[in-house]
């Protein structure tokens, strides 16, 4: 039994997840972030190993093709993927390790990692999410219509997911994300590989 965990975030565009994800990074210390593999363009201020390891399309597909990556997936056109060796040494490690994937992401990393604590970030209604992603002003009209098609399929898988955050207000949406990482803490499974000293008294029944 491992005293490791992996901890899912997953959202559409413009729901506030890399914002929510970054307060929580800054806030506990005990959670380490899960560097993806990309094959999209860096953003302006994105640093390659740090946000994402950027890499040609040639090589993700070798890597997929050799079995590395415990979830791929392609989004806008462009593909993402988590390690999956790397994974399995943090969680054997006993690190808390958070993925900030998209659903089917999340659909891959339960099948071979079926305790892991998933949470989904919802807009508060489309047209907020349409008002932040106008907000951005990076996309161009067409980018900002396929975000929102992809947008409204991604929320449809919300009920897969073992909690939901509203991010309506950002305070409040970091406060129960907070709450559910402490939450997950809190799994028997959990607490028994992390203090096997508390539960010597299931030995003798």
């Amino acid at each position: 039994m491992s005293a490791g965990s992996l901890i899912i975030v997953a959202a559409p565009s413009g729901a506030g997840k890399t914002t929510l994800v970054r307060m929580l990074m800054e806030r506990d210390p005990r959670v380490q972030l899960s560097i993806s593999c990309t094959t999209r363009a860096p953003r302006p201020g994105e640093q390659d190993g740090r946000e994402y390891h950027f890499i040609d399309v040639a090589s993700f597909v070798a890597m997929r093709d050799r079995g590395e990556f415990v979830e791929w997936a392609e989004v806008h056109g462009n593909f993402y993927a988590t390690s999956r060796l790397w994974l399995e040494q943090q969680v054997a490690a006993g690190q808390e390790i958070l993925l900030e994937i998209d659903w089917q992401g999340a659909q891959q990393v339960k099948r071979l990692f079926p305790e892991a604590t998933s949470i989904f970030i919802l807009p508060p209604s489309t047209a907020e999410l349409e008002h932040r992603l106008r907000g951005r002003g990076q996309d161009s009209e067409e980018i900002i219509q396929r975000r929102l098609t992809g947008a409204l399929d991604e929320m449809r898988h919300v009920k897969e997911f073992d909690f939901v955050i509203i991010n309506n207000d950002l305070q409040a949406a970091f406060n129960d994300l907070l709450a559910a990482v402490n939450c997950s803490r809190l799994r028997f499974s959990l607490q028994l590989a992390r203090h096997p000293d508390v539960f010597r008294f299931l030995e003798s029944n």
